[in-house]
């Protein structure tokens, strides 16, 4: 996927865990996603940067996890659905949740996708690959910015 993908696109990584946030983003490199990461730590983070007043431009899509310090991954999500600015910003709810209410609950609230992350690390990879090829080449943004 190198060279493939517009790097300039950032991602929003929102995880609070040190040791999923390095999975993901040696997933990311290992699968030849050149694309600028940011990481937000918790929820009040996520909600700051994307809702915040200093807001700068939308990334082209956020992986949020659900289980956040501060503020849930589903807290997030229904504020980024309740506001203009990101209502259709893509997310896609990345989780170790096997909790089907989650599942259900983060489709509710209006998430693009919901995606648990595999144990295997190949199969990680090969999960975060089929995210970027799909959300920051083949996905048609319907937000501006």
């Amino acid at each position: 996927m190198t060279g493939t993908t517009n790097a300039t696109r950032e991602i929003l990584l929102v995880e609070d865990n040190k040791r999923d946030e390095e999975l993901t983003l040696r997933a990311f490199r290992k699968s030849g996603i050149a694309n600028p990461v940011a990481v937000c730590r918790d929820g009040a983070e996520a909600l700051e940067r994307l809702l915040g007043a200093g807001a700068g431009q939308l990334p082209a899509v956020v992986l949020l996890d659900l289980k956040l310090p501060k503020v849930d991954g589903l807290e997030v999500l229904r504020a980024l659905r309740n506001d203009t600015r990101t209502a259709l910003l893509p997310v896609v709810v990345l989780t170790s949740s096997l909790e089907e209410q989650d599942l259900v609950r983060s489709y509710q609230l209006g998430a693009n996708s919901y995606v648990r992350k595999p144990v295997d690390f190949q199969q990680f990879v090969e999960a975060v690959q089929q995210l970027g090829l799909y959300w920051l080449i083949l996905n048609e943004k319907a937000y501006g910015r």
